[in-house]
């Protein structure tokens, strides 16, 4: 939490301010990446930035997570030069779609899920968010759902490695404390 100092008016920086900064930054780098390797289909993308959200989410708690998503989407989107481009609100929509299956799992009972499952369930909200801009904005008609099959196999794919990773990361992270 920022704080205003009331004698020098300076905003101060507390250590979850610097650690939420630390993860976005690595997020945008991670996004930078994942914009530089070649596709092989369009639309097809690891989402490594994700592991990133992930992390937070997991050691940080859900504000953390949206935090975290919602600068690296607007940083990457500064440096690509895309910000405010449709693929600027793809991006959007996609983390906002993939923020929002992770809000609906908040109620359920924690131990149904694990940094996998939790990357699963964002790997598809994340489709769900472009696939429903993009037939309602960009690609209006319905041959889009044709998309789907292969979009989604990509997604639990993507979403499987990412949650391995995440975990993995946790783990080692745990290991250092």
């Amino acid at each position: 939490m920022t704080h205003w100092h009331s004698d020098t008016r300076e905003l101060l920086a507390s250590s979850h301010d610097h650690q939420l900064a630390r993860l976005a930054a690595c997020g945008i780098v991670l996004a930078l990446l994942d914009a530089a390797l070649p596709s092989p289909l369009p639309g097809i993308k690891p989402g490594l930035a994700n592991i990133v959200t992930l992390y937070a989410l997991a050691s940080l708690g859900w504000r953390a997570a949206v935090w975290v998503s919602l600068l690296r989407i607007i940083g990457a989107g500064l440096l690509l030069g895309s910000l405010f481009t449709p693929g600027f609100w793809l991006s959007l929509s996609g983390g906002c779609g993939s923020l929002l299956l992770l809000a609906g799992t908040r109620w359920l009972p924690r131990r149904s899920f694990s940094v996998v499952s939790y990357s699963l369930l964002a790997a598809c909200g994340h489709l769900g968010g472009q696939l429903l801009l993009a037939r309602g904005w960009l690609i209006p008609h319905q041959g889009l759902w044709l998309l789907l099959p292969p979009l989604l196999t990509a997604a639990v794919i993507t979403g499987l490695i990412n949650g391995l990773f995440t975990l993995k990361l946790l783990e080692s992270a745990k290991d250092e404390t």
